[in-house]
């Protein structure tokens, strides 16, 4: 036990030791993923296993909140604690693959009844690491791209269509380059997938190889000509205000925030959303489970209940207008006709299938970036 406050001490993260009958998750992510356990899902939890007391630590927003659950863990492997101080934890799709390579996390995904469920190739492959087994979906958040119906009646289907519209419509595409929101890096990376010379999946898979990085000049060039004919929004709330105000007619944005953004009356109802093919990046967050967990059968039972088709309906899409982290089919039955509609309305879950990318592996994410930066924003 005094590796373990040793270890909590060093990360600035104190968790007093748990009782036999408690369950503790780190999550990252925003306030909202904290509220999510504590007011929702700990509580279901609880009521279905009685004597069971969920705890969940906040650990920050951000890649920065998936590092110091990765810190934590590393802390105690050093130490060689026999029995860790988290059950749970929910991380970013980046660090699900380290996790795996370190060997600090079970392989439980068969052992749940919802394991079966998912369908996500971001279930099996983490921005190029096989993490198959080790994680299921919390929920998947999509970019796409919103427009104004009222506007544009017959919106383009692809982003060779897309180039065309925004050909023709000067200045009323808008997308933040690649500063301040997300949004905007996974509409680059859908270009890149779009009309890279090289291989898209082996962006999305790796192997990450040199010569990749030098296919995609001809993208870029078109890219450039491309964001000149655009506006430059100023962040991924900033695209959506501009779409609200009429300054833009059109521009990538995430799922969630499109219709949380409706729901509070800041963006007019009658906005649409579409996804171009070949498809844009989104990225999911992943419950996974400690080898060293105290209560790994708890664990599994709180994983399996968290992304049962109940809970992804009731939790993750009236709550949260997150995609379902399983496959949406198994959703469905148990939607309202207005949630679902609400939801995949505009994007069927056979879009998502077909067209919901990940990123491209961190090496080619980097030189992508760098290359837009050296090749568009100058």
């Amino acid at each position: 036990m005094k590796t373990l406050l040793q270890a909590s001490l060093i990360l600035g993260l104190a968790v007093p030791p748990a009782a036999a009958a408690d369950l503790t998750v780190l999550t990252a992510g925003d306030q909202n993923m904290v509220d999510y356990i504590n007011d929702y899902l700990g509580p279901l939890f609880e009521k279905e296993n009685p004597g069971t007391t969920v705890r969940v630590v906040g650990t920050g927003p951000g890649d920065a909140g998936s590092q110091k659950i990765v810190e934590r863990f590393d802390a105690q492997a050093k130490a060689n604690v026999d029995k860790w101080d988290a059950d749970v934890a929910v991380v970013h799709e980046k660090f699900a693959g380290p996790l795996v390579k370190d060997g600090y996390l079970e392989s439980y995904r068969s052992k749940i009844p919802s394991g079966n469920m998912v369908t996500s190739e971001k279930a099996k492959m983490a921005l190029g690491s096989n993490v198959e087994g080790y994680v299921m979906p919390m929920f998947s958040s999509q970019t796409a791209i919103a427009y104004n119906p009222a506007l544009i009646p017959n919106p383009p289907k692809s982003y060779e269509e897309l180039v065309a519209w925004a050909k023709d419509n000067p200045k009323q595409f808008g997308y933040n380059g690649i500063k301040g929101g997300a949004s905007g890096v996974s509409f680059v990376m859908g270009w890149i997938y779009a009309f890279g010379d090289g291989d898209a999946n082996k962006l999305m898979n790796g192997p990450f190889e040199e010569a990749e990085t030098k296919k995609w000049d001809k993208a870029f060039a078109s890219l450039k000509d491309f964001t000149t004919n655009a506006t430059l929004t100023p962040g991924n709330a900033g695209t959506l205000d501009m779409l609200s105000r009429g300054e833009i007619s059109m521009g990538p944005v995430w799922v969630d925030m499109f219709y949380s953004w409706q729901a509070d009356g800041k963006l007019p109802p009658e906005m649409k959303l579409f996804l171009p093919a070949p498809g844009m990046p989104g990225q999911p967050m992943h419950y996974v489970i400690p080898t060293k967990s105290p209560n790994t059968e708890l664990a599994e039972k709180f994983v399996a209940l968290a992304t049962s088709p109940k809970v992804q309906a009731d939790g993750i899409v009236k709550r949260f207008n997150w995609y379902p982290g399983i496959d949406a089919t198994f959703v469905q039955p148990e939607l309202d006709k207005a949630s679902w509609d609400k939801l995949f309305v505009d994007i069927s879950p056979e879009d998502l299938a077909t067209k919901a990318k990940p990123f491209p592996i961190a090496p080619y994410n980097s030189a992508i970036l760098e290359a837009y930066e050296k090749n568009v924003a100058n």
